[in-house]
């Protein structure tokens, strides 16, 4: 069976993003001093200003104006040319507390919430992600290192990216279509960008035997994208939420991440999900796996655990999940102890996506319950060299 697939990456200078990365921020400024803190923050940006609101428990004080306009600084936006800068945009604040009636289910070590969370992996990268939304991530980040870089100096901070992949009986075979938006000032030709981009972004990340004759590109596609970031478009708190997890692939849980401290299931659970998927992958009990996870506001253990492997299974599926219940700590405590998660480590979080990255804190991408599952299987499968798990 032939079919496409298409994912979507945006980078740190996209409005929504920037409010993502407000949130987390805030999140951060108060772990680093309060690690017991509860916080629930939103943001949202528009033409000069920025708005973060939400509730916040905290024995610290943390000064939100100076520590956004540090963000804003730092993602880019400079230079009151570009219609929007950290140095003339108003930063409103509207900050309570957080309701005592959720403060006494989580108090006692309960989830802040009712909802449902999924984590994913699979075998099609070495990050055990779906390959669309990793090299869409990739050509987004690419995109932000040569602004930063100055390799060119005409690029703003906004930006977009987008892979279409063609799959043959769900194998990744070729690269049908990429996509790049990149914010730029009026200086640069449009010509000039396209061949730029093409040589410093898009052949730099993609992998050249899946590129042919057909594989389409479009970069500018309208010709011009010198107006962009907040003076063309209003940034909210939580609208990437594909970009954030697995770019379509995988199904989402009924909450975004960033703004929110680990408390939210919302947030710490689908970590979770994230981490027993790639370990049962990584463990080559499944090539593919899905978790969902389900909680009740105020209770601890899970009132849901589903493990699903579209029929990619090694060992008997039907006890997957017994064995998720007993390899991993799915109590909302279990969980944030385990991945230490009470640490400002969100920032990174908030732009090129949660998941499929090794880098410093993200606790989740560990795939060190590997043996713990083989060990409960009594399975002493061989790896080959490829193997995640080495």
């Amino acid at each position: 069976m032939r079919y496409f697939f298409t994912s979507e990456s945006v980078t740190e200078g996209h409005p929504d993003k920037v409010c993502d990365q407000v949130s987390d921020i805030v999140v951060d400024a108060i772990y680093a001093k309060d690690p017991m803190g509860r916080v629930a923050c939103e943001a949202l940006i528009s033409r000069g200003v920025i708005f973060v609101a939400g509730e916040i428990t905290t024995s610290c004080y943390v000064e939100i104006p100076k520590i956004v306009r540090s963000l804003i600084k730092k993602i880019g936006y400079d230079d009151p040319l570009m219609g929007f800068d950290y140095g003339s945009c108003g930063v409103i604040t509207a900050i309570q507390e957080q309701s005592p009636d959720i403060a006494m289910g989580v108090d006692v070590g309960g989830a802040g919430d009712q909802g449902l969370m999924f984590g994913y992996a699979c075998r099609q990268t070495k990050e055990l992600m779906p390959l669309p939304i990793m090299l869409s991530h990739k050509l987004a980040r690419r995109l932000a290192q040569i602004r930063k870089e100055k390799i060119v100096d005409y690029l703003r901070p906004d930006g977009k990216s987008q892979v279409t992949i063609e799959y043959e009986n769900g194998t990744p075979k070729r690269i049908d279509a990429v996509i790049i938006g990149a914010h730029h000032s009026p200086a640069v030709a449009t010509e000039k960008l396209r061949e730029d981009i093409k040589k410093l972004v898009v052949d730099h990340i993609l992998p050249q035997e899946m590129v042919d004759n057909n594989t389409k590109f479009f970069i500018n596609a309208t010709g011009r994208f010198e107006v962009g970031g907040p003076i063309a478009d209003t940034g909210v708190t939580g609208r990437k939420i594909m970009v954030d997890t697995y770019g379509g692939w995988a199904r989402h849980g009924g909450g975004c991440f960033s703004g929110k401290d680990p408390s939210k299931v919302d947030r710490s659970a689908t970590y979770m999900a994230r981490y027993i998927a790639k370990n049962i992958v990584a463990a080559e009990l499944a090539d593919e796996c899905e978790i969902q996870l389900a909680y009740c506001i105020g209770v601890a253990d899970p009132v849901g655990v589903m493990v699903k492997t579209s029929n990619t299974h090694k060992v008997d599926e039907s006890k997957l999940e017994q064995a998720v219940r007993e390899v991993f700590p799915l109590t909302p405590k279990g969980i944030t102890d385990h991945l230490k998660l009470f640490r400002p480590v969100y920032l990174n979080t908030a732009a090129y996506g949660h998941f499929g990255r090794e880098e410093n804190g993200f606790s989740w991408e560990n795939t060190d319950k590997v043996n713990d599952l083989r060990k409960f299987f009594n399975w002493d499968a061989v790896c080959d060299k490829k193997c995640a798990c080495k």
